[in-house]
């Protein structure tokens, strides 16, 4: 069975760093685009960015030029490298499995736990 395991999280301060990882099992990694979401408290869940198979990535408007993308086939990990990170950023973020680049929550079929982001103004 596929699992997704996010690490990473933390409490930072507005400005500071982290690297969200996320571990997958189950699946040809390699064949299979992976995107962040965030979920924060009375929003709906959004795309942050999603890196395809061959290396084509996607951000959000909110996190271009702060948050990077990247995966790691040999290692089946994907990471989200977030910087100059802002108190609208703090949320529980997710990755996710598509086939494909892909935009929607609904195009995703597999899901990792979520791990918590806290931004601190």
């Amino acid at each position: 069975q596929v699992q997704l395991v996010e690490s990473g999280g933390g409490l930072v301060q507005a400005g500071d760093s982290l690297r969200l990882s996320c571990a997958a099992d189950g699946l040809t990694f390699g064949s299979y685009a992976m995107g962040w979401f965030r979920h924060a408290p009375g929003k709906e869940r959004e795309l942050v960015a999603a890196i395809s198979s061959g290396g084509g990535t996607f951000y959000a408007d909110s996190v271009k030029g702060r948050f990077t993308i990247s995966r790691d086939n040999a290692k089946n990990t994907a990471y989200l490298q977030m910087n100059s990170l802002k108190p609208e950023d703090t949320a529980v973020y997710y990755c996710a499995v598509s086939y494909g680049l892909r935009y929607r929550l609904s195009d995703y079929n597999y899901w990792g736990q979520g791990t918590q982001v806290t931004v601190s103004s």
